[in-house]
Protein backbone atom coordinates (compact mmCIF):
# COMPACT_ATOMS: atom_id res chain seq x y z
CA UNK A 1 0.00 0.00 0.00
CA UNK A 2 1.34 3.45 -0.98
CA UNK A 3 1.12 6.05 1.18
CA UNK A 4 1.17 9.86 0.01
CA UNK A 5 3.32 12.90 0.17
CA UNK A 6 1.53 14.34 3.21
CA UNK A 7 1.31 10.94 5.32
CA UNK A 8 4.89 10.76 4.65
CA UNK A 9 5.61 13.91 5.78
CA UNK A 10 3.07 13.33 9.15
CA UNK A 11 4.69 10.11 9.46
CA UNK A 12 8.75 11.96 9.62
CA UNK A 13 7.09 14.42 11.76
CA UNK A 14 5.75 11.35 14.49
CA UNK A 15 9.41 9.97 13.96
CA UNK A 16 11.21 13.01 14.68
CA UNK A 17 9.33 13.80 17.52
CA UNK A 18 9.33 10.57 19.16
CA UNK A 19 13.68 10.62 18.34
CA UNK A 20 13.74 13.91 20.23
CA UNK A 21 11.71 12.27 23.24
CA UNK A 22 14.17 9.25 23.26
CA UNK A 23 17.39 11.25 22.82
CA UNK A 24 15.95 13.41 26.22
CA UNK A 25 15.59 10.26 28.09
CA UNK A 26 12.00 9.65 28.04
CA UNK A 27 12.02 6.16 27.64
CA UNK A 28 8.43 4.15 27.26
CA UNK A 29 7.92 1.73 30.36
CA UNK A 30 9.71 -1.88 28.31
CA UNK A 31 11.07 0.24 25.88
CA UNK A 32 14.78 1.44 25.39
CA UNK A 33 16.52 3.88 23.49
CA UNK A 34 16.80 1.92 20.05
CA UNK A 35 14.99 1.70 16.66
CA UNK A 36 12.61 -0.59 17.54
CA UNK A 37 11.26 1.65 20.61
CA UNK A 38 11.30 4.22 18.02
CA UNK A 39 9.62 2.63 15.21
CA UNK A 40 6.79 1.77 18.25
CA UNK A 41 6.56 5.25 19.62
CA UNK A 42 6.10 7.04 15.72
CA UNK A 43 3.55 4.23 15.12
CA UNK A 44 5.75 3.29 11.96
CA UNK A 45 6.73 -0.21 11.00
CA UNK A 46 10.00 -1.22 12.15
CA UNK A 47 11.33 -2.43 8.55
CA UNK A 48 10.85 0.89 7.14
CA UNK A 49 14.27 2.24 8.67
CA UNK A 50 16.15 -0.66 6.81
CA UNK A 51 17.54 -0.68 3.38
CA UNK A 52 16.31 1.00 0.93
CA UNK A 53 12.75 1.82 2.94
CA UNK A 54 11.96 5.41 3.12
CA UNK A 55 12.36 6.18 6.59
CA UNK A 56 16.68 4.47 6.32
CA UNK A 57 17.86 8.31 6.41
CA UNK A 58 16.12 8.92 9.78
CA UNK A 59 17.60 5.43 11.26
CA UNK A 60 20.88 6.92 10.34
CA UNK A 61 20.28 10.41 11.77
CA UNK A 62 19.11 8.75 15.06
CA UNK A 63 22.13 6.26 15.40
CA UNK A 64 24.23 9.45 14.54
CA UNK A 65 22.51 11.57 17.23
CA UNK A 66 22.62 8.78 19.79
CA UNK A 67 26.36 7.85 19.50
CA UNK A 68 27.12 12.18 19.46
CA UNK A 69 25.34 12.02 23.05
CA UNK A 70 27.19 8.93 23.92
CA UNK A 71 30.50 10.34 22.90
CA UNK A 72 29.46 13.43 25.19
CA UNK A 73 29.46 11.22 28.12
CA UNK A 74 25.80 11.16 28.44
CA UNK A 75 23.58 8.25 28.24
CA UNK A 76 19.68 9.02 27.37
CA UNK A 77 18.77 5.52 28.89
CA UNK A 78 18.42 5.61 32.48
CA UNK A 79 18.66 1.63 32.77
CA UNK A 80 21.92 1.89 30.66
CA UNK A 81 23.37 4.48 32.48
CA UNK A 82 22.58 2.13 35.92
CA UNK A 83 24.68 -0.37 33.84
CA UNK A 84 27.25 1.99 32.96
CA UNK A 85 27.68 2.82 36.34
CA UNK A 86 26.97 -0.85 38.48
CA UNK A 87 29.97 -1.61 35.89
CA UNK A 88 31.84 0.58 36.93
CA UNK A 89 31.41 0.42 40.83
CA UNK A 90 31.64 -3.52 39.89
CA UNK A 91 35.29 -2.74 38.71
CA UNK A 92 36.17 -0.16 41.63
CA UNK A 93 35.06 -3.14 44.27
CA UNK A 94 36.94 -5.91 42.57
CA UNK A 95 40.02 -3.42 42.50
CA UNK A 96 39.43 -3.13 46.04
CA UNK A 97 39.35 -6.53 46.92
CA UNK A 98 42.55 -7.44 45.20
CA UNK A 99 43.97 -4.96 47.03
CA UNK A 100 42.50 -5.78 50.43
CA UNK A 101 43.55 -9.20 49.94
CA UNK A 102 46.90 -8.33 48.88
CA UNK A 103 47.40 -6.23 52.34
CA UNK A 104 46.04 -9.37 53.97
CA UNK A 105 48.90 -11.59 52.50
CA UNK A 106 51.58 -9.38 53.58
CA UNK A 107 50.52 -8.82 56.98
CA UNK A 108 50.40 -12.25 57.73
CA UNK A 109 53.76 -12.83 56.28
CA UNK A 110 55.13 -10.08 58.51
CA UNK A 111 53.08 -11.53 61.64
CA UNK A 112 54.61 -15.19 60.58
CA UNK A 113 58.22 -13.47 60.68
CA UNK A 114 57.54 -11.51 63.82
CA UNK A 115 56.48 -14.99 65.47
CA UNK A 116 59.71 -16.97 64.84
CA UNK A 117 61.83 -13.93 65.27
CA UNK A 118 59.99 -13.40 68.94
CA UNK A 119 60.82 -17.57 69.33
CA UNK A 120 64.14 -17.00 68.73
CA UNK A 121 65.07 -14.48 70.61
CA UNK A 122 62.96 -16.88 73.68
CA UNK A 123 65.43 -19.39 73.35
CA UNK A 124 68.48 -16.94 72.95
CA UNK A 125 67.33 -15.70 76.24
CA UNK A 126 66.73 -18.69 77.94
CA UNK A 127 70.59 -20.35 76.81
CA UNK A 128 71.70 -16.72 77.68
CA UNK A 129 70.14 -17.52 81.10
CA UNK A 130 70.93 -20.71 81.82
CA UNK A 131 74.60 -19.87 80.67
CA UNK A 132 74.83 -16.99 83.40
CA UNK A 133 73.39 -19.67 85.97
CA UNK A 134 76.01 -21.98 85.39
CA UNK A 135 79.04 -19.70 85.43
CA UNK A 136 80.24 -18.46 89.23
CA UNK A 137 81.82 -15.33 88.26
CA UNK A 138 78.23 -13.65 87.67
CA UNK A 139 76.59 -12.21 90.76
CA UNK A 140 73.34 -11.94 91.42
CA UNK A 141 71.96 -8.61 92.36
CA UNK A 142 69.66 -8.07 95.53
CA UNK A 143 66.08 -7.87 95.29
CA UNK A 144 64.64 -4.61 95.39
CA UNK A 145 63.66 -3.45 99.12
CA UNK A 146 59.66 -3.15 99.08
CA UNK A 147 59.38 -1.54 102.21
CA UNK A 148 58.42 2.07 102.12
CA UNK A 149 60.32 4.94 104.02
CA UNK A 150 58.52 7.59 105.76
CA UNK A 151 54.78 8.43 104.86
CA UNK A 152 53.77 8.81 101.18
CA UNK A 153 51.48 11.90 101.44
Amino acid sequence: MRITAAQRNENENRIRAAMDRLLRGEIPPGGTCDIKTLAREAAVDRTAFYGTRPYSHLRVEFERRLHAIQEAGEIPDPREAQIARLKAENTKLRERLAQSEQTIAELTDFRGQALARLAAQHEEIIQLRDAAAGASRVSRLPAPRTTVIGTCS
